[in-house]
């Protein structure tokens, strides 16, 4: 995590990246919510909620609303098992990092069209033709 975040793009683009930034950056994710997704890769079954509130000492109620930005950024699967007598639970386990990772692309290929958009409306309306600029200077 970085100490001070960066004020421009052009500041952010010269810190040292590390991929937990892009966490962070894309998705808007808190450290106790990268802390949970690095947990549950290391998971070799997907595990609930109090299992993930007593692995990371939270109360159980922090682990769930960590654990429901993941989902919604698309981080965290929830799957429902059912008891034999009646009833269910839910356990989480990370999404495929594939997926992640093919999502994060889109999201950068969809910035990148709308700043270009915006970049050529900029030299729309600031590019004065040569011949405005030698009548004002006159």
């Amino acid at each position: 995590m970085y100490s001070i975040m960066a004020n421009s793009m052009s500041e952010y683009l010269k810190q040292d990246m590390e991929c937990e930034g892009l966490l962070e950056c894309i998705h808007g994710l808190k450290r106790l919510d990268k802390e949970i997704f690095v947990l549950l890769t290391e998971q070799s079954e997907p595990i609930t909620v109090d299992e993930v509130a007593e692995l990371v000492d939270r109360e159980r109620s922090t682990a769930y609303r960590s654990i429901q930005r993941l989902i919604k950024s698309g981080f965290v699967q929830k799957e429902q098992v059912n008891y034999e007598q009646g009833g269910y639970y839910h356990v989480f386990r990370p999404t495929d990092p594939d997926e992640i990772a093919d999502d994060m692309q889109r999201m950068l290929n969809d910035w990148y069209a709308k700043m270009g958009q915006l970049i050529g409306e900029f030299r729309t309306e600031y590019d004065t033709p040569q011949e405005l600029q030698a009548t004002a200077e006159n």
